[in-house]
């Protein structure tokens, strides 16, 4: 099979890009990125020089770069391009529209014209916050920020071509992932290399916030059944049951790295921070998926990787990072 992976150099497309490469020899994967801030093409410098593996600057929302990319003629297409940062959306809401919302687009028509099939890489958050018990794939859509209201947006447009135009598509919703090549914005990764490098970590209001930690790699397994397996116009949630609160995620990252709570500066929760998410991920592991790691397993290996390879995330948090971390935070 060969695939077309939009916004490959990001954290989990790269992470998917080398599980297909090294687990599917007949493949070929071709890698279209605009290597915005958090695509990083150093992600995938052990496959670089793979014969089945190509790279194409270009950006979803260019007409032109998509027509290139799909004259390469891919059997499927893989969607990860897209921007994920809730923190940023609540500051630049348009960027979040154009490429979450304009570039699935501009991918759907292509898909509908070349006949292919397209999975759509979506987020939990699309169904807002729960109390108790899990979403279902049929349940309401009620996204709470501006990046959950563009890729909720995005998951309307792919249901749309599926039964306006009848293309071959799928959506999978994930919960929160982490692992290497996560971009240091998020929490997992701050956290980490803020101790690494002896400052305090930055924790919303009460830590009180529950997400489900899944390990990108079980993520990517999931998401490679779903394409190959997934049922046409199915949704399918990947959740790996995995639920703590920001506080304990917390207490579990300083654990590991034997600090203290000294550690934690308490910080104003952002605006519209949703409590709880959860899914019910029955129907993919009904096709056989389960996750590999538990959460303390993947959460170690996490803080181990981080912590031996500084120059990879030393260079993004001097640079561009740095600004914005400052401009959010202040010298935390």
């Amino acid at each position: 099979m060969r695939l077309l992976v939009t916004g490959g150099c990001g954290f989990i497309g790269s992470n998917f890009i080398r599980l297909v490469l090294r687990e599917h020899p007949e493949d070929e994967v071709i890698n279209l990125d605009k290597l915005t801030y958090a695509g990083n093409p150093t992600n995938l410098r052990e496959v670089e020089k793979d014969p089945r593996y190509s790279f194409l600057k270009g950006d979803i929302c260019e007409p032109s770069d998509v027509e290139e990319a799909f004259s390469l003629r891919p059997d499927a297409v893989v969607n990860f391009a897209a921007e994920t940062h809730v923190d940023r959306s609540i500051i630049s809401p348009e960027d979040f529209v154009r490429t979450d919302v304009l570039g699935t687009f501009r991918l759907l028509e292509k898909a509908r014209e070349s006949g292919v099939r397209m999975l759509h890489v979506s987020t939990d958050e699309v169904y807002g916050s729960i109390e108790e018990g899990s979403f279902k794939e049929d349940s309401a859509l009620r996204p709470n920020s501006p990046y959950a209201a563009s890729k909720a947006g995005a998951d309307l447009l792919v249901r749309s071509y599926v039964r306006t135009y009848g293309i071959d598509a799928v959506i999978v919703r994930s919960s929160n992932n982490y692992g290497p090549f996560q971009y240091p914005e998020k929490v997992i990764p701050l956290f980490v290399t803020n101790i690494l490098e002896g400052r305090k970590v930055p924790l919303y209001g009460e830590g009180r916030n529950v997400r489900d930690w899944l390990f990108v790699e079980d993520n990517c397994r999931a998401i490679d059944l779903v394409l190959r397996r997934g049922e046409a116009g199915g949704i399918y949630n990947i959740g790996a049951g995995e639920e703590k609160t920001n506080l304990e995620l917390t207490r579990a990252i300083l654990e590991i790295m034997g600090v203290g709570e000294e550690c934690i500066e308490y910080v104003p929760d952002r605006p519209g921070h949703d409590l709880r998410y959860s899914v019910d991920s029955s129907r993919v592991r009904s096709l056989g998926w389960s996750p590999r790691r538990d959460f303390m397993a993947g959460l170690r290996e996490t803080v181990r990787w981080y912590s031996d390879h500084r120059e990879w995330w030393e260079p993004i948090k001097s640079g561009d990072f740095r600004r914005y971390y400052l401009e959010k935070y202040g010298d935390i």
